[in-house]
């Protein structure tokens, strides 16, 4: 090999090796963040990082076996991704691609935590909620882009369930799609569909909530920061209530 040749190699690793280095160190970084007792703070501190290079390492968390690791990086996606959008609105509609590309059956994988993750983003954010709230919604349709995995379901009902919280204005076109999981066989799809319809308000829902007063099924929902256990007979009672 020549001497140039060899050279401009050598430079080409160590430029690589560098590169990988502050990847490796950004996403201790992030996981620092997302294990802090003190998460509020750590949150602030990840929203004073570059955007576009803590996304990828938010997105490996989403796939974290530990329930508050997973949860966290939802949270904290949803605050990164609303504050870019801010500054660079085009930058976030990538996210919010890929984001749709993981929950695509053509992408090969599992979208662990994406449905989640646009939730907690259109929460955060009314201008891409505006633009993607349909899109979140269609995958609990079966005329739209159904997700048939169980806890594909639950991730995408919580995901509902967050926009319909924070702008039910512009969730209740899910009234009709979300009403026929209270029929699963998933006691977790029926008690986070008796907190979106809650949310709502929807009237029409009445009769079959109350077909739920009696149902001892229990369900585990990520509300305020922590994971949170309900039974379904409850949670339709707490819809009953808001709904009036």
């Amino acid at each position: 090999m020549k001497k140039g040749l060899r050279w401009k190699k050598t430079c080409k690793n160590e430029a690589m090796t560098e590169s990988e280095d502050k990847g490796r160190r950004l996403k201790q970084r992030v996981q620092k963040c997302l294990r802090s007792r003190d998460f509020d703070t750590a949150l602030e501190e990840l929203r004073q990082l570059p955007a576009r290079k803590i996304i990828n390492p938010l997105f490996s968390f989403l796939y974290d076996t530990h329930d508050e690791m997973r949860w966290r990086a939802v949270t904290a996606m949803g605050v990164v991704v609303a504050g870019l959008a801010e500054a660079d609105r085009e930058s976030a509609r990538v996210i919010m691609r890929r984001l749709m590309w993981n929950l695509n059956d053509e992408s090969g994988g599992i979208g662990w935590g994406s449905a989640e993750a646009m939730g907690e983003i259109l929460a955060r954010n009314k201008g891409l909620a505006t633009e993607y709230a349909c899109i979140l919604i269609s995958y609990a349709s079966e005329e739209g882009n159904f997700q048939e995995h169980e806890w594909m379901q639950r991730g995408v009902l919580w995901g509902i369930g967050r926009l319909a919280q924070a702008r039910p204005e512009l969730a209740l076109s899910a009234i009709g799609p979300v009403m026929a999981f209270l029929r699963s066989g998933d006691a977790h799809a029926r008690g986070l569909t008796a907190r979106i319809l809650g949310f709502l308000r929807a009237k029409e829902a009445k009769a079959h909530l109350k077909d739920l007063l009696k149902d001892e099924g229990e369900f585990t929902t990520y509300l305020n920061g922590s994971l949170v256990r309900g039974v379904v007979k409850e949670a339709a009672l707490g819809a009953l209530r808001a709904i009036g």
